[in-house]
Formats: C-alpha cells, sequence, structure tokens
C-alpha cells in the first residue's frame, strides 16, 4: 500500500472544500423553502455535497487509521470517532429541541406534545431513525435532519474498522463496482440521488455512502494525488460549480451519478496534490472548522425559516435578505460552538483517554 501523504499539508485544500460544501447545503436548505421547486433553485444540486463528503471521510479515515488501526484496536477507533463526531450530534440534537418547543411561527410542538418530542430527542442524540414528523416531510431524524448523514457515516466508521481495513484493494474494487451499480439504479429509481434523509428513501443513504466511502478509500490507497498549480479558488469554483448545475427531471440521473461516481474522486484527488499558498492558510483552517459545526448546527433554525415562511408569506426580496443574514450569523454560531463547546469537550475526553492509556 502507497502511504505518500506524510504531512496534514495536503488536506488543507481539502479542508477548505468541505467547508464550502458545507456552506452550499445551507445555501440549499435555506432556497427549499423559499423556493420549493428546484428548477426554479440556483443551487439545486447542493445535495450532492453529502457525497463529496462521504468520498472525502473515506479518504482521510483510510490515510488517518490504514496504517495504525491494528495497534490502537476497536474500541480506541470507536472512542476516537465519537470523541470527533458526537459532541455535536448532540448539541444539533439540543437546538432542534429547543428550536422545536420555542418556534415563534408554529405551534406544531403542541401537536406531538413531551412524550413523542423526548422521543425525537433521543432519536436524534443516540443516532436512531425516528420517521414522525408527516408534516415536515418524515425526516429520520426531525429535530435535526442532517443527522441521517451522520448515521450513515458512523455506519462506515464500524464497518471499516471491523473489516474494510483488512480488505485489499482489489476486493475493495469489486466493492466499488458493486456500489456504483446500486448507486446509478438508485438515481435512476428515484430521478436523482437527493435520498436517504426520509422513511420512504432511507437504504438510498446506504447506496450513497457504500460507494463513496470506499471510492474515497481507493483515492488515498491507489495514490491518485494529482500534482497541480491548481490553487485554491480555482478549486473552489470547480466544486462550487457542480451545485449550481440546473436541475433536469430528465437527466438528473445522469448527472448526479456521473459526478459522484467520477467527479467527486477526482476532485480529492486534485485537491490533495493542488498548489498550496501560505495566503490562504487562514482562509483554508477556517472553512475546514466550521464544516462540520456548521453542517450539524443550521437546520434546527431551518424550521424556524420554514414556519416564518408559512405564516407570514413573506416576499423573496424579504426572504433573500433574511437568508443572507441568517447564513453570516449562522457560521459565527458555528464558530463559537466549535470554540466553546465542542472543541472543550474533546479536549477534555481525549485527554481522559491519554490519561487512561498511559
Amino acid at each position: 500500500m502507497n502511504t505518500v501523504l506524510k504531512t496534514k499539508q495536503h488536506f488543507k485544500i481539502l479542508d477548505g472544500l468541505r467547508g464550502i460544501a458545507a456552506i452550499a447545503v445551507v445555501i440549499f436548505h435555506f432556497m427549499e423553502f423559499a423556493v420549493p421547486d428546484y428548477k426554479d433553485n440556483f443551487i439545486a444540486h447542493s445535495y450532492l455535497a453529502v457525497d463529496f463528503f462521504f468520498c472525502l471521510s473515506g479518504f482521510v479515515i483510510a490515510y488517518a487509521y490504514d496504517s495504525k488501526v491494528e495497534s490502537i484496536g476497536v474500541l480506541r477507533f470507536i472512542q476516537s470517532r465519537l470523541i470527533r463526531l458526537h459532541p455535536l450530534v448532540l448539541i444539533g440534537a439540543l437546538l432542534g429541541l429547543l428550536t422545536f418547543i420555542f418556534d415563534p411561527f408554529s405551534n406544531l410542538y403542541q401537536g406531538y406534545g413531551l412524550g413523542k418530542t423526548l422521543l425525537m430527542f433521543l432519536s436524534a442524540g443516540m443516532l436512531i431513525p425516528y420517521p414522525l414528523v408527516h408534516e415536515r416531510y418524515f425526516n429520520l431524524f426531525h429535530l435535526n435532519p442532517p443527522t441521517w448523514s451522520l448515521f450513515w457515516e458512523y455506519m462506515a466508521n464500524i464497518f471499516y474498522v471491523f473489516v474494510l481495513y483488512k480488505f485489499k484493494n482489489r476486493f475493495l474494487w469489486l466493492l466499488v463496482i458493486i456500489a456504483a451499480v446500486l448507486l446509478v439504479y438508485e438515481a435512476y429509481h428515484v430521478g436523482n440521488l437527493a435520498v436517504g434523509w426520509g422513511g420512504d428513501n432511507f437504504f438510498g443513504g446506504g447506496a450513497r455512502i457504500f460507494y463513496s466511502f470506499l471510492m474515497g478509500m481507493l483515492v488515498y490507497r491507489s495514490n491518485w494525488i494529482i500534482k497541480s498549480n491548481i490553487g485554491f479558488v480555482l478549486m473552489g469554483l470547480l466544486l462550487f460549480g457542480v451545485f449550481l448545475i440546473p436541475f433536469n427531471d430528465r437527466f438528473n440521473w445522469m448527472i448526479d451519478s456521473f459526478a459522484v461516481i467520477f467527479y467527486f474522486p477526482f476532485l480529492v484527488a486534485l485537491g490533495a496534490g493542488a498548489d498550496l499558498k501560505v495566503f490562504y492558510d487562514k482562509i483554508y483552517r477556517f472553512l475546514g472548522d466550521i464544516s462540520y459545526p456548521l453542517y450539524m448546527i443550521h437546520y434546527p433554525f431551518l424550521w424556524i425559516f420554514l414556519s416564518y415562511v408559512e405564516a407570514k408569506k413573506p416576499a423573496m426580496g424579504e426572504m433573500v435578505m433574511v437568508i443572507i443574514i441568517s447564513l453570516f450569523l449562522l457560521i459565527a454560531l458555528a464558530y463559537l460552538i466549535m470554540i466553546f463547546v465542542d472543541q472543550p469537550i474533546r479536549k477534555y475526553f481525549n485527554a481522559r483517554i491519554k490519561k487512561n492509556t498511559v
């Protein structure tokens, strides 16, 4: 196996791209409520950002753990992933609970009551799918819908530590081919790859991570690092441009399949070897740092935005202003939660584990 990535510098542009993808997801979710018809949504393909996340996750996990998972063991691996991911799962669930109960524009909470609401909170906090709220699309995790992708991320991590890291590339390629067939079938059957988040499309999420996570592993293991002078700005445009592709019912399944199967792995390989400019160091770091917090805390406030749209019927100009202001406020909130909540929690538990293993 090639282990050519020796320093974290190869991840800087990929970190920045992850942040761009997270911001695109937030804008997309706002636009879903402002302009429900995807054909009128200028950023309608941003649901594909999740597939980029999955591919990048497979790449990073293989880089970080392929050479040491045997030495640290299953328990330590699971602990490290829980410490990295789960604080924000719980924070997102708590924000979802608070915004559901205290939504100023909706009385939906009264219809479900304390009992069902607490079950929804446990569902979101413990990653147990519970598609209950029919008024809002039967999301698997109503209080914080993006949690659906964390459910599948956890599944991929569990499979990785028990079996995937042991597989030779030849067998991974066989799995990738099978996964690609399933992915194309899902895209053709549904018409696109905006699946995995709801009770009626649950297994679509499995198809999406099955391919992208394995492909990310293979990009790293196969040493597909494309050295180039392409910088961060152009890399950002190459990623963001996918999200701007117009929505077309006839061709979406082909567009989505091509993007996930070929284009995103290419972008990961290109980003890993792209030219690094010191000028952008703080931008890489900031975007990478806020990407996961932003992804995990934004949606509870989207439910309030939907309630506002339903109750007030605002004009498009007013909604655009609300979206722009809200985007910056959510980025600021994600940063504050990262600095004052998420990082201290992770630091505490990592220190405890290190102390117990000395």
